[in-house]
């Protein structure tokens, strides 16, 4: 079985959709992509999705939606996108903080490098799978 990834942030509308998005687009043969945050907007910021369909030909607005992380299967790995909070508890094995500047309100260019550092942040984290750099094995823990 793949390890799941869950993608967290606070609002799971701009950061942790285009993870979850570009980790379905660039390590679904290793892992399976879900997203989710501490707590939601009425819909997924629309500037990130502008740009991951500009940049990747990718509809978040057909594929996703903001989700609380009780709406999300127990993941192996947490990935915190850098949101300066303290993430509520998440069973998981494995856990990383990505330290992710939110480009919420900022110009085309900084959602452009946000996009482009997570896709660098998601093939890097297939490659450590793939070479089994990253220990799944032992309990999951809080």
């Amino acid at each position: 079985m793949k390890p799941k990834v869950a993608f967290i942030c606070v609002h799971n509308s701009c950061r942790s959709q285009m993870a979850e998005a570009l980790g379905k687009m660039f390590g679904s043969e290793v892992f399976e992509s879900y997203s989710a945050g501490t707590e939601t907007k009425p819909q997924i910021n629309q500037d990130a999705v502008r740009i991951i369909k500009d940049l990747y030909k990718l509809d978040m607005n057909e594929m996703h939606s903001s989700k609380l992380i009780d709406d999300i299967p127990e993941c192996d790995i947490v990935i915190k996108m850098g949101c300066n909070v303290v993430c509520p508890i998440v069973v998981h094995r494995y856990e990383e903080d990505w330290g992710l500047d939110d480009p919420t309100g900022k110009s085309d260019e900084e959602f452009i490098k946000t996009a482009k550092l997570i896709e660098e942040k998601v093939k890097d984290l297939k490659k450590r799978l793939e070479n089994n750099e990253i220990n799944l094995d032992n309990e999951m823990s809080l």
